[in-house]
């Protein structure tokens, strides 16, 4: 996923209105520390952030920050330098840099959260928001039978396993009374499964944007969606907990400048796709492009849902605690995670005001 910046406007919305509903006052002493104004905060930004990234970084909310859209400066205005660290398969290797202590700062599915509260990895959840309930697709043959969630029963699925694409498949099999055991589920990465999918091995297959887009889009008539399917969980953001309980001002600003940069994307879906390309995240002004400009349109990729970031609440914390609670059932997690509580934690509070106060919550 990735980041947000935005420039002065961002789909309408005034920079200078948003900090001025958050109030610098408020911020001082939403935080509880004395004097964090704006050189005192430049003052208390570490040497340099280090930024996870997953894949190579060239589209999304990260690719639009980077290439500072709007002209925006992300260091100059956290008064820090960014360090840019790509190549991350997924989120759960993330939180294995984050323990290892070389990531600072990183989007986060509720998957890898609650893998990450069970082997201690030092996380701060900053910030929040629910996936696009329809950011998942689950395809078929154009010419199978299948037409419910009923009609999946032994049949061959291909997800990849403990992730967004799990869960959406849990809960559509749960509105025909089935469980994942009463399936064939193989775990496949997106590009086995695709191929799986069109060699006709699978009966059926579950994934996320822009993966499916892209693959309907080569697949054409022969790839069938099912309706109904949905996604639940949620997205977050997290700091490591070293660096966030020195400076969570920091982290506060950077996730309100990823919520205007996903605004800006929105209100300039042809411009930012055209950076994407520009930068090497696919051919300029092919197939791809335009699928990638119409997710932005229908709000169906993983970072369209970061216009909508807030503090971690219990809507939050609920949804990931019925994640887990699921995946422990199967299997999946090996035993029983208190993900509400953590993620509620007391121990967060400092930096929950500095985002609430940033992000005008």
């Amino acid at each position: 996923m990735t980041s947000h910046s935005n420039g002065a406007q961002t789909s309408g919305i005034s920079r200078r209105r948003l900090l001025a509903a958050s109030g610098a006052a408020a911020v001082t002493a939403s935080i509880g520390v004395r004097g964090l104004s704006g050189a005192h905060a430049a003052e208390a930004a570490p040497p340099q952030l280090t930024v996870a990234v997953i894949g190579d970084g060239r589209t999304g909310v990260w690719a639009s920050l980077r290439a500072g859209v709007g002209g925006r400066n992300l260091e100059q205005e956290l008064g820090t330098k960014i360090v840019w660290q790509p190549g991350f398969t997924a989120s759960l290797p993330v939180m294995e840099a984050v323990k290892a202590g070389s990531v600072d700062f990183t989007f986060a599915t509720a998957t890898a959260v609650v893998n990450a509260i069970p082997a201690r990895v030092p996380i701060v959840p900053l910030a929040a928001y629910p996936l696009p309930s329809d950011e998942v697709d689950f395809f078929v043959q154009a010419n199978s039978p299948i037409k419910t969630a009923a009609d999946l029963k032994g049949k061959k699925i291909a997800h990849q396993n403990g992730t967004t694409g799990t869960y959406s498949l849990i809960k559509y099999l749960e509105t025909a009374g089935l469980r994942l055991t009463d399936v064939q589920a193989v775990s496949l990465s997106g590009a086995d499964a695709f191929t799986a999918f069109a060699q006709g091995s699978v009966d059926g297959w579950i994934h996320w944007q822009p993966a499916t887009a892209l693959a309907l889009a080569k697949l054409g008539d022969k790839a069938r969606p099912l309706p109904n399917v949905k996604t639940y969980d949620y997205a977050f953001y997290v700091a490591r907990s070293e660096v966030a309980a020195r400076c969570p001002q920091v982290f506060a600003k950077f996730v309100k400048i990823i919520r205007e940069t996903q605004a800006y994307i929105f209100a300039h879906p042809a411009e930012s796709v055209a950076l994407w390309a520009s930068q090497g995240g696919f051919p300029p002004n092919g197939s791809e492009q335009a699928v990638y400009e119409k997710l932005i349109r229908d709000a169906r990729l993983s970072d369209s849902g970061a216009i909508a970031l807030k503090p971690v609440d219990e809507a939050a914390a609920a949804a990931t605690q019925d994640l887990a609670d699921n995946f422990h059932s199967l299997g999946v997690l090996p035993n029983k995670v208190d993900v509400r509580s953590f993620l509620l934690g007391s121990q967060f509070d400092a930096a929950k005001k500095a985002v609430a106060s940033e992000l005008g919550a």
